[in-house]
């Protein structure tokens, strides 16, 4: 599998692209992080993360786009710049036809860290461990989009056997029903 990771930001967007394999396997295939000028309108802003977010769809080809989910901030002005970077890279993808997973900041760091509430440093080390990379990954937004595509392709699975059991439980629910439906109509005869 691979995965487009984004840590979505106005001034710095991290942006990673990591390849899962067999088991736990991952292997960083690109990482950066678009910056753009804090004076600029807001629009230009948001067309030059969207354009980075294209060339990279249209590059590294992946299989899913997991962002990170905007959680409350002290600072709105600042969450609602996140939302709206997060929003373009969704619209990017949707217009593949490429899924978007959103993750909470807590679950990307409980998936590489082990604790939902690890630090930015403690990410880094891991996200540099994982991945096996020469150096660690800066500034941490890259960490933080490659620790993205890394949670992904680890809770994927699970999602995946999750939503499989809730079709199956939806299935025989029904069909349950359906019986207490007909064994109801043949008593009232």
């Amino acid at each position: 599998m691979r995965v487009l990771g984004v840590d979505p930001g106005l001034t710095r967007c991290g942006i990673a692209v990591v390849d899962g394999g067999a088991g736990r396997e991952v292997r960083c295939v690109a990482v950066d992080v678009v910056r753009t000028p804090v004076d600029a309108a807001l629009s230009a802003r948001l067309l030059a993360v969207a354009d980075i977010v294209d060339a990279w769809l249209d590059e590294h080809k992946p299989d899913v786009v997991a962002v990170e989910r905007v959680f409350s901030q002290y600072n709105v002005r600042t969450a609602m710049g996140t939302a709206q970077a997060g929003g373009v890279v969704a619209l990017a993808a949707a217009r593949r036809g490429l899924p978007v997973m959103f993750h909470t900041p807590s679950e990307v760091k409980a998936a590489v860290t082990g604790s939902g509430r690890a630090d930015k440093a403690q990410v880094t080390t891991m996200v540099t461990r994982l991945l096996e990379l020469p150096e660690r990954p800066r500034p941490a937004d890259a960490a933080d989009a490659l620790a993205l595509a890394i949670c992904h392709i680890w809770r994927a699975p699970l999602r995946n056997r999750l939503a499989e059991a809730e079709a199956k439980a939806a299935e025989l629910a029904r069909k349950h029903r359906a019986r207490l439906t007909a064994a109801r109509g043949r008593v009232a005869r």
